[in-house]
């Protein structure tokens, strides 16, 4: 299952997540031009490592996520979050019109919630996904 996932993840790399990627640093570079929106930049980066090498990797919510971070949120989908959707849809796509993108297509579509609310929730290893109620 490993092998699978690094050669999913290196086809990966070389057919949408290096360009993906580069999208996340452009945000992030945006992002902490100002002072203000420097933890936007942050975890634009943080997505950008995970938009290069995404197979292996889930999504889960942060415990103890609140409030805070559904204003964030709602503050990075205006600033950035419907540009990146944008980008996971085309790239979906694109990638779906081969047997072997269909995977890839899936990968991207995958990514869509980490990029509309960044803020709450982590990237964590497949199979070593954290429930709410661990610490």
């Amino acid at each position: 299952m490993a092998l699978l996932r690094l050669i999913l993840n290196v086809i990966w790399l070389f057919v949408a997540g290096f360009w993906l990627a580069v999208g996340y640093v452009i945000a992030g570079i945006i992002c902490c031009i100002l002072i203000v929106t420097i933890p936007f930049g942050v975890a634009s980066f943080r997505m950008a490592s995970y938009a290069l090498w995404p197979f292996g990797r889930d999504m889960v919510r942060k415990p103890g996520a609140g409030g805070g971070s559904t204003v964030l949120n709602v503050i990075w989908l205006i600033v950035a979050g419907w540009w990146l959707t944008l980008g996971h849809i085309a790239t979906a796509i694109g990638l779906a019109v081969t047997i072997i993108g269909i995977p890839m297509a899936w990968a991207s579509l995958k990514m869509i919630p980490v990029a509309l609310a960044p803020f709450g929730n982590e990237i964590v290893h497949t199979g070593h996904t954290r429930e709410p109620w661990q610490f």
